[in-house]
C-alpha cells in the first residue's frame, strides 16, 4: 500500500455539494492499494500514519505523533498513487488492486487508525471527490508498505 500523508490545518473533502468528511489540525492521507496488498499492509500502514512524529512539540521541533498533538485523519483512497508512467506519458494502473478488495483494504487502514485512537474522516471510495486542504509546513511524507520503514 502506498500513502501520502500530508501534514494540515484543515481539510475536507465533497462529493457534488455534499460535504462527506472534514478535519481540522492532523494528516490528510491519501492512500493507494496495490495488487498483492493484504491485511497486513493495511495494519503497518495505519500504525505507521498514526505514530508518525511529524507534528511539532512546543520547541517546534516534529517531534510529536497524531495523537499526542490532537490531531484527526483525513482518509482519501486514490488508486492513482499506483500510477506507472514509466513508458510513454499516458499511466498505467495495472499496479492497483481490483476495487472491491482495495475497498476492503482501504475501510481495513481506516478501521485500524480508529483502533489506535484516532478519528478518522473519509471520502467516498470511486467517487469524483474534491479534496481541499491546508498543507502545514508544508511537511508530505510518502510512504511504502513495500519498502522499509
Amino acid at each position: 500500500m502506498r500513502a501520502v500523508v500530508q501534514r494540515v490545518t484543515r481539510a475536507q473533502v465533497r462529493v457534488g455539494e455534499e460535504l462527506i468528511g472534514r478535519i481540522d489540525a492532523g494528516s490528510c492521507v491519501l492512500v493507494g492499494v496495490a495488487g498483492g496488498d493484504s491485511e497486513p499492509d493495511a495494519d503497518l500502514l495505519a500504525e505507521k500514519v498514526v505514530g508518525l512524529r511529524i507534528f511539532e512539540d512546543e520547541g517546534g521541533k516534529m517531534n510529536l505523533g497524531l495523537l499526542e498533538s490532537g490531531g484527526s485523519i483525513l482518509a482519501v483512497s486514490q488508486f492513482t498513487l499506483l500510477g506507472d508512467v514509466r513508458k510513454g506519458k499516458r499511466p498505467s494502473f495495472v499496479d492497483a488492486m481490483e476495487p472491491a478488495r482495495a475497498n476492503e483494504l482501504f475501510e481495513r487502514f481506516c478501521a485500524r487508525c480508529r483502533e489506535l485512537g484516532a478519528r478518522v474522516e473519509t471520502g467516498r471510495f470511486r467517487a469524483s471527490m474534491e479534496v481541499e486542504l491546508v498543507n502545514d509546513g508544508p511537511v508530505t511524507i510518502l510512504l511504502d508498505t513495500r519498502k522499509a520503514f
